[in-house]
């Protein structure tokens, strides 16, 4: 099995097995971000859409988004929306 060195976990992780995002940026994060970091994006992700109420068909948005997720993957920012607390169980 192919592995690569994750910025997050290091070596010998699981690649992510297609180009997550397009251009250079994409390229980048399927060299340097494993599988698993990727899905932590995927579920932040998500909560920055629903928390801002977010349309990723929106420029401004994806913009935002965009930053974000280099923010999260490669400068290890904390990017929950401000206010955020999960729901009590």
């Amino acid at each position: 099995m192919t592995t690569i060195d994750c910025i997050k976990y290091g070596e010998g992780q699981e690649p992510i097995p297609y180009t997550p995002y397009p251009g250079e940026l994409g390229q980048r994060i399927q060299q340097q971000v494993g599988f698993k970091f990727w899905q932590e994006w995927l579920a932040q992700q998500t909560m920055i859409i629903n928390e801002n109420h977010f349309s990723p068909i929106d420029p401004e948005h994806r913009q935002i988004i965009e930053q974000k997720m280099v923010e999260f993957l490669f400068e290890g920012k904390d990017v929950t929306p401000q206010g955020f607390a999960p729901e009590a169980d």
